[in-house]
Order: structure tokens, then sequence, then C-alpha cells
């Protein structure tokens, strides 16, 4: 079993000792510590800046003017008056401070009525039984463990549980729902029987959360260790067709004249679950999860060479847009990002399939630019075969691929270049104003670069945007090599 004494005490002292140690500052009124910092001691769960939850049965300004005063006088403290709650931020540290309170709940909202209550009554709102755990830090009984609804064996025994009815407690805030996938996937507990019930029958009542909030809870699912651990219990309660309805759509496998394809659900949670192993980019984890959305709407049966799933790169970078949109995501440099990947996600595999010409390693770094790494960090995670022969054959194919970029990248210079000839240079030989003859000449040099044809540099740039110029009927203005 757990040591709580010995646990609590090394909490105290490691945790709060310059917050709320006895010996540090003299508290006024009755005060607990609770939730995810207690939470995560007993388990022996390192996180940095966990947050600092206090229950007060006193006034929570008042506490929080003393913790203010104990560590600095410049720190800002809110206040929620409706809520009875204070917050401060201290070194990235958030301290919040509740006084102790009753909450009831309707259908249409997650926003509670508060009404003053006991500790029995704050730790009985609470989510979890494992997040309903206090610790005193009153001078009569300093670093007892309050534990009335058992979160302590529920601990021990890895499982995910509701203080009361689950139904009650997941109805009255569906975003639990979501927690409590989320703290299966992050502590790789079990959730309750009658607790994943009630999320099945209550999974629909999502749609009255912010999408702002489950978006937050979908990422922390996301940037787990194992994440496909959190989405395959967000499967089975429902809630993938409800929020990412085209990744619900990846499931199954169809078959005709016994010819079948793989389940591409379980192909990107495996993918997913391959890129987490190598990258916490919270995005590349997104461009993972998304980079096979195009093939529902792509696939076909040849009769010759069986499924096909062509151009469900583009088809799915496409889609993205309206995933981001209908979750509220940032529409700006993310989106552009995930878009990119998905689109140029079989580009790597297609080369390390083929003869690898410098032509096409050109066009590939010059497509990806900076994130040519994540791109080819997917295409490896993209490879989910069980043939042992097969996933080496694979790898190394993509070694092949890399030492050809590096080679070219060190020659070429292409990441990132910029054609020696500008479109502003082109108006001004030929006395064109903007217009569609200026991007053709621009794409003819930027094309013959990329292929090999002519050198990067001006001069060979120059002598080309002559000779397409003229091919065009277009009169050269100056007769100087520069403008």
């Amino acid at each position: 079993m757990i040591n709580v004494k010995k646990k609590i005490r090394k909490l105290i002292k490691k945790r709060v000792v310059d917050i709320v140690h006895k010996s540090s500052i003299s508290i006024s009124q009755e005060t607990y510590l609770v939730g995810g910092a207690v939470r995560d001691h007993l388990i022996d769960r390192k996180r940095e800046n966990s947050d600092l939850d206090f229950v007060t049965l006193g006034c929570e300004m008042t506490l929080a003017n003393e913790i203010k005063s104990k560590i600095s006088k410049n720190l800002k403290i809110s206040r929620f008056k409706n809520f009875g709650t204070a917050h401060i931020n201290f070194n990235e540290i958030s301290i919040e401070i509740v006084k102790a309170r009753k909450e009831s709940y309707y259908l249409s909202s997650r926003n509670p009525d508060v009404e003053p209550g006991t500790l029995f009554d704050d730790l009985k709102r609470r989510d979890f039984t494992i997040n309903a755990i206090a610790v005193s830090l009153n001078e009569k009984n300093f670093g007892d463990l309050i534990d009335p609804f058992d979160g302590l064996n529920d601990l021990e025994n890895k499982i995910i549980k509701t203080p009361t009815n689950p139904e009650i407690t997941l109805s009255d805030d569906p975003l639990r729902i979501l927690r409590g996938v989320r703290f299966s996937a992050e502590l790789n507990f079990e959730i309750d029987n009658s607790l994943l019930n009630a999320m099945i029958k209550n999974c629909d009542r999502i749609k009255i959360i912010s999408k702002e909030r489950i978006v937050d809870e979908i990422n922390k699912i996301l940037i787990t260790d194992v994440p496909s651990n959190g989405f395959k219990i967000l499967d089975k309660i429902g809630l993938i067709e409800i929020l990412i309805p085209s990744l619900n759509k990846l499931k199954g496998i169809e078959e005709i004249e016994g010819v079948t394809h793989k389940d591409n659900f379980y192909h990107t949670l495996q993918v997913v679950d391959n890129i987490s192993q190598v990258t916490n980019k919270i995005w590349l984890r997104w461009a993972a999860l998304l980079h096979d959305i195009g093939k529902p709407n792509s696939k076909r049966f040849d009769k010759k060479i069986g499924w096909t799933f062509h151009g469900h790169e583009y088809i799915g970078s496409k889609m993205i847009l309206e995933i981001f949109k209908n979750l509220k995501m940032p529409l700006n440099n993310s989106l552009k990002y995930v878009q990119k990947i998905v689109l140029l996600s079989s580009r790597p595999i297609i080369l390390s399939e083929n003869i690898v010409t410098d032509s096409a390693v050109r066009r590939l770094i010059y497509d990806a630019g900076e994130d040519i790494e994540d791109l080819l960090l997917l295409c490896e995670a993209d490879i989910t075969t069980k043939n042992k022969k097969r996933r080496e054959k694979y790898l190394n194919n993509f070694k092949i691929v890399r030492q050809k970029i590096k080679i070219v990248e060190e020659r070429d210079k292409i990441r990132n270049f910029q054609p020696p000839i500008s479109g502003k240079f082109i108006m001004s030989v030929f006395n064109l104003k903007p217009s569609k003859e200026v991007g053709i000449l621009k794409e003819k040099i930027k094309d013959a670069i990329l292929d090999g044809k002519i050198p990067n540099e001006y001069k060979s740039a120059f002598e080309l945007l002559l000779k397409e110029g003229a091919k065009m009927g277009l009169k050269r203005k100056i007769n100087e090599e520069k403008v």
C-alpha cells in the first residue's frame, strides 16, 4: 500500500514549504491542499510546475493575501467573487484558492450555482475520487489525509471513478467525460465500468461544452506517451464521431473480389503512437492524426491492382480547414503547417520506392522547406507493417532518401531558396504590369532551377527569361542585363 504519511510529509516539504508550511506561513483559517498535486505525489508522478489547489473554510481572499505576503508583495491576485475563488500565478505555478462550496447544475449549462459548504461538500463536487483527496494544513492535524471517497484505494488499483453517481457527475459537467479519458491515458488507469457506461450515455452532452475546452483536452490526450489509448476510449464512447467525424469515417475494412484494405482508423492510431516516440510537437501529432482523412473520399477498387487512394493527400489537406473551423482551432501558421505536412505526406514514400532523382529531391526540399525533417518523421511513423523484413526494407529506403536530401541540400542550397530574378525585375525588363505573364515566367525559371536545367544563379536565369519572354512575344524594354 502507499505509505501515506511519509509521502504527504514529503509533499508538504517539497512542494508547499515556501507557501503554506506551518513554520513558514501562519494560516489563520482552516485550509487544505487538494487535487492534482496530492494525487501526483502519492503515485510519484513527476510534473514540472503542477498547479496547487487549496480549499479554505474561511475567506479565500484572506488566504490569498497570506500566501502573497509570504511569496512576494508584487504578485497579482485575481478574485472571482461569485464562485468564491482567488487565483495567483507564481513562477509558472498556478495557485488556486477556493472557498469550500456546494454546486448545483442545470441541463443547459456546465456553469453551476454555488453556495458555501463543508470540506466534504467540496470534495464531493470534484470529478474523480483520485482528485478528491485532501491534506490538512492546519496546526492541530497538519499533514493528515482526508479521503472520504476512497480515492487512495482507487490510486492503488489504478482506476478512475467518480465520488458520486457517475451519470449525475457527467451530466452536470460533460467536460468530465474528456477529462476522465485524459486521466486514463495520462496515468494508464482503467475507467470503472459504471463510469464508462455513463460516458456512453452522456456523450452527446459534450455539445454544451465550448470547443476551446474540448480541444484543450484532446491536445492533452494527443500529447500522452501512447495517444491511441485515449483515442480508442473516445471511439468506444462515441466521441470521435461527434468531435472529428472525418476521422471516424476511416474505420472499417471493405472487401471486393476477396481483396481487402487495412483499417485506416487503427492504422492512423498506430502512426500517432509511432510519431509520439520521436517528437512532442503537438501539431506534428495532429498531422499524423489527420494524414489519411482523405482516403474515404478517394477510395477506388481497380481489378488489376486492388484498392487505391490516389490523391488522398490533396483531398485530406483541403478537409483540414473545416476540421479546424469546427473545433475552433487556430486558423494561423499551425493550420498551414498541418495542411502542408498532410499534403506532402506521400512524397518521400514515393521517392523511397523509386529511383531517387536529384530533380525530385530538389522539389521536395523546396516544397517542405524547414519542415522537411518533420515530414520524414511522419513518413517513417507511417510504416506500420508487422512484417519485420518489409519494415526494415522501408526504413532502409528512407535512409537512402535522407542521405540524398543531405547531398542535394549541401550542393544546391535549395531549401527556402528564392529564384535570382524577381517578379518586379521581370516587369521592368518587359515593361509589364502585374499579370499572368509575370507569374508564368517566374514559374518557368523556378522549375528550370529545381529540375536542374539551369544553375541557381542570375546569369543563367536571365538568359532563360529572355528566351521564354521572346517565345511569348514580349519585347524587351532595356538592353542592360541588370535593372
